[in-house]
């Protein structure tokens, strides 16, 4: 009995856009996937921080959208950069099939770079601004 193939693209494509909330890990390793469960905890976590604390600044309470979502950029560029062998032996054991990476895998990796150091040195700037200075800045 083969199992489905899973696509190297594909994953870091779902990572890339919904890794906030643990797509990837669960289209790569099912419904149960504790770091994919972690990520979607995010959500529920964002709302009791917005519920708990509501006058508390806008971007406190979207911060643990925002780290899962690093989170997600970092395992983007983790996946992306597999090689094909090691992800067929990983997640293609039984599908009967190779991976093919091509150039728009390449072109993900470079919009993931891009859009998670922006996020990243935007999150760090916010932090200093709130911790540091009291939010003087914005």
């Amino acid at each position: 009995m083969s199992t489905s193939h899973k696509n190297k693209t594909f994953a870091s494509f779902l990572a890339l856009i919904l890794g906030a909330v643990g797509a990837h890990r669960f289209y790569l390793r099912g419904s149960l996937d504790k770091l994919g469960l972690m990520h979607l905890a995010s959500l529920p976590v964002a709302g009791l921080v917005y519920g708990l604390a509501p006058e508390a600044n806008w971007f406190f309470k979207i911060l643990p959208l925002v780290l899962s979502g690093i989170i997600g950029f970092i395992e983007a560029l983790m996946i992306g950069l597999t090689p094909d062998e090691k992800f067929d032996a990983a997640f293609n054991a039984g599908s009967g099939r190779k991976s093919a990476s091509n150039w728009v895998l390449a072109v993900l990796l470079v919009c993931t770079m891009l859009t998670a150091a922006t996020m990243a040195i935007a999150t760090l700037a916010r932090l200093n601004d709130l911790l540091y200075t009291g939010g003087a800045y914005g």
